[in-house]
């Protein structure tokens, strides 16, 4: 009977479209048992795709984060050698201007005793640094070196109450000395009369007397002040230029022009100054080698016995602590 219904339902539908409607409509029943079936399935599936996206994400979540944190350290990083650069970059800049011999020494530690301003570098006596070197950053002076040590010295800074500099009012050329204060940001200028013509926000610079610290390095701005009449000396502070609170590196100055050696203390050589073959000096010293050796062809035989007054010369340049060699090979006919 099933096939018999079946076969007469195929014939029906072929023969006409009456059975449209009824098919819409068993569809509409037979339809949503379909995707009850397929619903275990789809659930499985969705399931599955979403513990493994869920996966994926904190997996992916947690390697960016541990990124993200990396490159937050590395910008910490950065950013300090940002501002290392920065500060020697204006060192470099500051030692082509001072036009002198510079060595760049990097901070190692700070003495924490009261009213002692002292801090130690990183280089020393095996780079050719010595005592009283003047030292200064990118902004003025700092100190001298103290003590001076194969690896290391130690810097007293312009603000130790042991210390003082010679300086002098930049507007006018006032000369008078700064006196430490134990204070970073304080220097003391006690010798100062009352009606020295000193204003707030002078200059002070290196006057270059004493020897220690050449002329012309900014040393610190004058401080507001109230003279006082009835006292002979005025108390002015100045606050320095240089940044001693801040320094991480420091500049360690040569005053003169000889080359210093970067790998082993510099050797200690005798300058010759050369001297003309006629000058009285060279007439001096060919008295002292006479009696090593007769020259020939020399210009006048009393050269060689020695008159009163070239022996008078010999005798004042052996006196001054002058000893000067006539070059090897002297022509004095030429």
């Amino acid at each position: 009977m099933a096939i018999i219904a079946s076969v007469a339902l195929l014939i029906a539908e072929h023969q006409s479209h009456r059975l449209d409607a009824l098919r819409a409509t068993l569809s509409v029943i037979v339809d949503p048992l379909k995707y009850l079936v397929d619903l275990p399935t789809v659930l499985i599936e969705q399931t599955a795709n979403s513990v493994s996206s869920y996966s994926t994400l904190k997996k992916e979540n947690t390697r960016l984060r541990e990124e993200q944190f990396i490159d937050k350290t590395r910008l910490l990083k950065f950013d300090s050698l940002e501002k290392e650069n920065i500060r020697l970059r204006a060192l470099l800049e500051n030692s082509f201007k001072l036009g002198e011999q510079l060595l760049i020494a990097e901070l190692l530690s700070i003495n924490t005793a009261p009213y002692e301003n002292i801090v130690v570098v990183n280089k020393g006596t095996r780079f050719g640094v010595h005592p009283q070197q003047p030292v200064l950053d990118a902004n003025g002076v700092v100190g001298q070196v103290f003590r001076a040590l194969p690896f290391s010295s130690e810097i007293m800074l312009i603000t130790d109450p042991n210390h003082a500099i010679p300086v002098q009012v930049n507007r006018n050329g006032l000369l008078t000395i700064a006196v430490g204060s134990g204070q970073l940001n304080r220097l003391n200028l006690p010798f100062l009369p009352n009606n020295a013509d000193i204003r707030p926000g002078d200059l002070l610079i290196t006057s270059g007397l004493g020897g220690t610290f050449p002329s012309g390095y900014p040393v610190a701005i004058v401080d507001n002040f109230t003279p006082i009449t009835n006292k002979p000396f005025v108390n002015i502070t100045a606050t320095p230029k240089a940044m001693l609170d801040r320094n991480r590196e420091l500049l360690i100055v040569w005053s003169d022009s000889s080359p210093v050696s970067l790998s082993s203390p510099p050797a200690s050589h005798e300058k010759t100054s050369e001297t003309p073959a006629n000058s009285p000096a060279a007439e001096s010293s060919l008295i002292h080698e006479a009696p090593k050796g007769k020259r020939a062809g020399t210009a006048g035989d009393n050269k060689s016995t020695g008159t009163p007054a070239e022996t008078g010369r010999s005798n004042q340049s052996t006196e001054n602590g002058l000893t000067r060699k006539a070059p090897a090979e002297t022509d004095n006919d030429e």
